[in-house]
């Protein structure tokens, strides 16, 4: 697993457990004031980070993010607040996270047809497109095919020792990879439903503190 840090020498911490497939740089959009800790590349469980010196810690878990979030969320203290983001804890659970098909999917992506599945399941608008574009992921696919396989192996060895406890959950109207319905019908009354988006979610937003305000 790695880590990017942002440094505002605040007292409080977001702490963001990105998607498969993600990096820091998708994100640079967003402009927070207190400290920021993105976390991705899900290659190992390793969480090396000094949580003590902060008062309030915020957790957002996006994606893939959200069933890793479920795994370390105990090694992180003070948190005040879990948001989970189109995303659900059971991962690959056929009704509730990504199905066979798309988990099918995700495995042929290739350089030959990751611009058409950017277009088709990360975002709403050409708009959308072309910013998504500009932010996209450094990543190798091969890195990101090993991402999926380990994170395929964690979690049947994890799915059913899971607690899941989030205070809120965002969904996006519009998103293919996990079933709507189902989340709705899992997360209930503390979901919040974004229209007109797709799974990247994050041009609705202006910074991460938005979203914990939710």
């Amino acid at each position: 697993m790695q880590y990017f840090f942002q440094n505002h020498n605040s007292s409080n911490l977001i702490v963001f457990f990105a998607g498969w497939g993600c990096d820091y740089n998708q994100f640079v959009n967003l402009h927070d004031k207190v400290d920021v800790l993105i976390l991705y590349d899900y290659q190992n469980l390793e969480l090396d980070f000094d949580f003590e010196k902060y008062q309030h810690i915020d957790l957002i878990a996006y994606s893939a993010g959200v069933f890793v979030s479920c795994l370390l969320s105990d090694k992180i203290p003070n948190i005040r607040k879990k948001i989970a983001l189109c995303g659900n804890p059971y991962l690959f659970d056929e009704v509730l996270g990504i199905s066979a098909k798309n988990i099918q999917v995700l495995q042929n992506i290739s350089l030959d047809n990751y611009l058409d599945f950017r277009k088709k399941y990360m975002v709403f608008s050409e708009e959308e497109y072309e910013k998504y574009n500009k932010l996209q992921s450094l990543r190798s696919i091969e890195s990101c095919q090993s991402e999926l396989s380990f994170l395929q192996k964690i979690y049947q060895e994890n799915k059913d020792k899971l607690s899941p406890n989030f205070d809120k959950a965002v969904v996006a109207e519009n998103d293919l990879l996990f079933n709507v319905a189902a989340q709705k019908n899992f997360y209930k009354n503390k979901l919040i439903v974004i229209k007109n988006a797709r799974h990247h979610i994050f041009f609705h937003f202006n910074s991460f503190e938005e979203i914990t305000r939710i």
